[in-house]
């Protein structure tokens, strides 16, 4: 047992991979912003959980209100207006936005369903995580299950396994270039 809720999953699990994605930031001298919405600022809490996290952590944008969605991180209005806030573009979008906001070298994102009810015709559970790099964006699409406490959480562990696929797959493709 840790500090942190125990000793696997949950959020033990997701300070074990912010401290990973720390480290992985400050060996490559990169920084970190993030946009939440289905999270609600639990990503953020987690990452600045992490002791010296604010040498790799820009801030965050918990941009819940579709419309700020748009104001702030520049999610495309007419996407919002067809799509809704839970699309694979809108988690795109507001990667790149806060990123681009914040100054960061990564942008990360969550948006979804967390219930306990569907939203505009998305099912509980309907996630869509993002990364924006240096060299471009990636998205996953995850049908996660559980309680609305239970899927944010999941969420928040997904989004920061798929930041650090991110950094692996981009040094990887560094190291095959230098060859």
């Amino acid at each position: 047992m840790n500090d942190h809720g125990g000793t696997h999953g949950g959020r033990a699990g997701a300070y074990e991979l912010a401290e990973r994605a720390h480290a992985a930031l400050r060996g490559r001298g990169a920084t970190l912003a993030v946009a939440e919405s289905l999270t609600g600022g639990l990503l953020a809490a987690t990452l600045v959980d992490v002791p010296g996290a604010s040498a790799s952590f820009r801030g965050s944008v918990t941009a819940y209100a579709t419309e700020v969605k748009a104001s702030v991180l520049g999610v495309d209005e007419g996407l919002l207006a067809v799509r809704g806030p839970v699309h694979p573009v809108v988690a795109r979008q507001m990667a790149e936005g806060v990123r681009r906001l914040l100054g960061a070298t990564y942008g990360l994102s969550t948006t979804g369903v967390a219930g306990p009810e569907p939203q505009d015709g998305q099912p509980v559970g309907t996630v869509h995580l993002a990364v924006a790099g240096p060299t471009g964006s990636l998205v996953a699409s995850p049908l996660l299950s559980g309680c609305r406490a239970t899927i944010r959480e999941t969420a928040v562990v997904a989004a920061l396994e798929l930041l650090l696929a991110r950094i692996s797959d981009e040094v990887a493709d560094n190291l095959s270039f230098s060859h």
